[in-house]
């Protein structure tokens, strides 16, 4: 890659951690893409690099061609476009180009898979599969309790602190996507659950607001990756297998559930932190018979 790629590419990524607040796992996508786009124009066309205004449509049609023949998916093809269309749209926003060459590259439709969700009825039974008499037990009660009160992701639960929960009014501060704050409620299980485990490790919600809410072995914070076992742990016998057993089963449960009991699908986008309703839809193909429930009992003629 010529050097005038490498300060591009470093001045956008200054440009989207800087001024945009995107997370180090987004920063990491954008540059991981993008080198290997600027590595492929290095081959197609050095001279591209030293002059981003040679790059236009065909060259980035045939990047991503080559992409589709090294077997790489639709949803693959689509976020490294996603990468290359974000850097045009800064090099215009910053006046070193006056023509986006991607605007109009059709992003390839994505097949969006139906989340797996555990039914109402299993519930009970997951919730009360952790031994609580041992600590770990009493940790992982509290983490499937506040993952299914909640639908936050496995990141956000792994980052909270003591000072994230209000107990006295219930309310959880969920620090997102983009660094991105929002306040999410919970219910009386979860907080019996979470104040079993404090009080069994010795702590109360007088600690220090800074301290992790969930550890690991000692006072450190509890790793992603102990938790994503933990859970499969779980999962996998409420399920019947490994399939969906992630963290991430518990947030498309959370949406379902509301979904079926005739939350309105503005607020699940609210509660789930989702920066588009898009994202949010995918529960309306969960449950397509309780959608036209809602539309039939909504709308004026959906009788």
């Amino acid at each position: 890659m010529k050097d005038n790629g490498h300060q591009i590419l470093n001045e956008f990524l200054n440009y989207v951690r800087n001024e945009r607040g995107y997370s180090i796992h987004t920063i990491k996508a954008y540059k991981h893409d993008l080198e290997l786009f600027m590595n492929f124009i290095q081959n197609y066309d050095q001279s591209f690099l030293s002059d981003f205004k040679k790059i236009d449509r065909q060259s980035i049609r045939h990047y991503l061609g080559k992409e589709y023949e090294d077997g790489h998916t639709s949803k693959t093809v689509a976020r490294r476009l996603s990468s290359i269309k974000s850097l045009f749209k800064y090099l215009v926003q910053a006046e070193i180009l006056h023509d986006n060459p991607a605007i109009h590259i059709q992003t390839p439709k994505i097949q969006k898979r139906i989340p797996t969700f555990i039914p109402s009825n299993k519930i009970d039974e997951l919730m009360n599969m952790p031994d609580t008499s041992t600590l770990i037990g009493s940790r992982d009660k509290a983490i499937l309790e506040l993952f299914y009160a909640t639908g936050i992701r496995l990141s956000e639960l792994a980052g909270l602190n003591i000072g994230s929960v209000n107990p006295s009014e219930k309310i959880l501060k969920v620090l997102g996507k983009g660094n991105k704050e929002r306040l999410v409620p919970f219910g009386n299980p979860a907080k019996f659950a979470l104040e079993a485990y404090i009080h069994k490790k010795g702590h109360s919600w007088v600690s220090p607001y800074e301290m992790p809410l969930f550890t690991g072995r000692g006072e450190s914070r509890i790793s992603v990756r102990t938790i994503q076992q933990r859970i499969k742990i779980y999962l996998s016998v409420i399920l019947g297998g490994v399939d969906g057993a992630s963290p991430h089963t518990l947030r498309h449960t959370f949406g379902t559930h509301l979904l079926d009991n005739d939350a309105d699908i503005r607020s699940i986008q609210e509660l789930l932190g989702h920066s588009s309703i898009s994202s949010t839809q995918i529960y309306t193909k969960v449950n397509p018979k309780k959608m036209k429930e809602i539309y039939k009992d909504a709308h004026p003629h959906g009788s």
